[in-house]
This record gives structure tokens, sequence and C-alpha cells, in this order.
């Protein structure tokens, strides 16, 4: 199967709401492609260099989470941004620079993890 970014990979009966949200060179979101190809799973898969979170996307996953957890402080974005020495409203940060986002970012419907978390995704 043809596979682009943002591409659904499901099988055709399969009725998900798994979202993955990351970069393909992030070590952590490879791991976690590969724990939900491994037990085949469907997810959707969101490239944070293409297109990032929404405005509403990001306020479930901040109600979660909460929106400290969200924001990677040791990115190369973050240092590119001088983020640490400028006063910011991170949530619009998040919205304007997506690659600031820790990743992945895993939601299940209401429920959300960010990391690699397979303890908690074993029980979705």
């Amino acid at each position: 199967m043809a596979r682009t970014t943002g591409e659904v990979i499901m099988k055709k009966d399969d009725k998900t709401t798994i979202q993955m949200f990351g970069t393909k060179k992030c070590q952590d979101t490879r791991k976690a492609e590969r724990y939900f190809k491994e037990r085949a799973i469907a997810y959707h898969f969101v490239d944070l260099t293409i297109r990032g979170m929404s405005k509403g996307e990001l306020t479930k996953v901040k109600a979660v989470v909460g929106l400290e957890n969200l924001i990677d402080k040791n990115s190369k974005e973050f240092a590119k941004r001088n983020l640490r020495y400028i006063v910011h409203n991170i949530e619009e940060m998040l919205l304007e620079y997506p690659l600031l986002l820790k990743t992945p970012i895993v939601r299940n419907g209401s429920k959300a993890t960010v990391g690699y978390c397979p303890e908690i995704w074993g029980a979705w």
C-alpha cells in the first residue's frame, strides 16, 4: 500500500479515532508508528513539518496532558526562537510553530498522550 503523509493506515472495516502527530525524524514517533503497525492498529499520522495542530486539536490535547507538557524546551526550534529568554504565550507559539511540540502526540477520542507510552496505548 502506497502511503503519503497524512494518509490513514487502516483496514476497510476498521473504525479508528487514533491520531498521531509527529515528525519522521523523531525516534519516539517512529517507535510509536512501529507499535501500532505491529499490532495492526489503524492510526492517522500527521507530519508536523507539513501541518500543525488546529486550535481545536490543541485545546483537546491540552485539556488532557496540560500545556506545559506539550512544549519541548530542548528542541532545536525552541533554541532557534530564543524562547528561553522571551516572554511568550505558549499556546500561540505552539500553533504558529508546530515543531515546538513534544512528539509523538497520540490521540484516541478524548484521551491523549505525549511521548512514547505503550503501556497507556495498550489500555485503549
